[in-house]
């Protein structure tokens, strides 16, 4: 590779080794060791181009564990790896050994439709517009997310069952129940409700991803459509 000028920019560097734009188009888990510390020191040297400056790094150390373990002044031993470098790759393996431990957080486990729809009343009761939340549970019934998805009339133009299972997939969600008010108070579903609750259901028996309940939310009561035997 050539070497480029004194700032040497990821930008800089020819466009089929750009780390950058590979991530965006292929996605974190496409890159190499190198490309990714690349990323995180966006420049390189005066004499060396950011993505050099990071081969050298990794082969300086020979293992990301010696790479973990280095101190700021084992860092800058290195050339080029200044105090601002040494820092900024000290930050971020102390963020990705937190990132590791992190657990997905869990909001409660749910017991039955009654229990949500008491407390879907208070926070739902008072609002002008229609609002459609999901809850996505783990296998245990745990709710790990709550979502507001769709806000107005719940109609197949508004809301799609796609939505609800993109993030139902990111939260490696076991299990959903949608929730939704009417403004009017009156819980009873219409028939918008019905057809998109079947829709979803058809869609979560071909995901794998069972739909426990819709409710649907008034003033002071709610309505359960699977007890309706909609679900």
């Amino acid at each position: 590779m050539e070497e480029i000028g004194s700032r040497n920019l990821i930008s800089e560097v020819p466009e089929a080794n750009r780390p950058r734009e590979r991530l965006i188009h292929y996605g974190e888990g496409a890159l190499s060791d190198q490309e990714l510390l690349a990323i995180v020191l966006r420049t390189g040297s005066k004499e060396k181009n950011v993505m050099h400056l990071s081969l050298q790094i990794l082969n300086h150390f020979g293992s990301l564990y010696d790479l973990k373990m280095a101190s700021c002044e084992e860092l800058q031993e290195i050339k080029g790896v200044g105090p601002i470098k040494a820092v900024e790759i000290k930050a971020v393996v102390e963020f990705g050994m937190r990132l590791a431990k992190a657990n997905q957080l869990k909001l409660g486990k749910v017991t039955s439709s009654m229990e949500i729809g008491q407390t879907m009343i208070d926070e739902l009761k008072d609002l002008r517009q229609e609002h459609l939340m999901a809850l996505y549970l783990n296998t245990k019934n745990e709710m790990i997310k709550k979502e507001t998805l769709f806000i107005g009339s719940l109609n197949q133009s508004v809301a799609h069952p796609r939505e609800i299972f993109r993030s139902a997939v990111k939260y490696s969600a076991a299990r959903i129940i949608l929730v939704h008010n009417h403004p009017s108070g009156d819980t009873y579903p219409s028939e918008n409700d019905i057809e998109f609750t079947k829709r979803v259901v058809e869609c979560g028996e071909l995901m794998g991803i069972e739909l426990l309940d819709h409710l649907v939310i008034g003033h002071q009561s709610y309505c359960s459509l699977k007890e309706l035997r909609v679900i």
